[in-house]
């Protein structure tokens, strides 16, 4: 899945007011979490775990407007816990993110 900056960049552009250190901790700080959730996602072995982190990453993506995320978040909501197909697509939106 290939990263769009769009609406996200856009959103923390606001957020940092200018200030570019600002911007890039807060970018930081995105990537950290969903990478995180991602994780959770990862190790879930029960529709209960992986919903909760499903839903984690679904607020994320709201929060941030990364249509692309919430679009992930969706589709792993609707797939089996551990379906490796979703994760995987989330590990590729992670590294996109991250990547410089």
């Amino acid at each position: 899945m290939a990263y769009e900056a769009g609406a996200l960049e856009a959103t923390l552009q606001a957020a940092a007011g200018g200030d570019a250190a600002l911007f890039e901790e807060l970018r930081a700080a995105y990537a950290e979490s969903v990478a995180r959730q991602v994780d959770l996602l990862e190790r879930s072995r029960c529709d209960g775990n992986w919903t909760l982190a499903a839903m984690r990453l679904k607020g994320l993506a709201a929060s941030f407007h990364a249509k692309p995320l919430l679009d992930l978040a969706e589709e792993a909501l609707g797939a089996a816990p551990g379906e490796p197909t979703v994760v995987r697509r989330l590990k590729a939106y992670v590294a996109d993110v991250t990547a410089d």
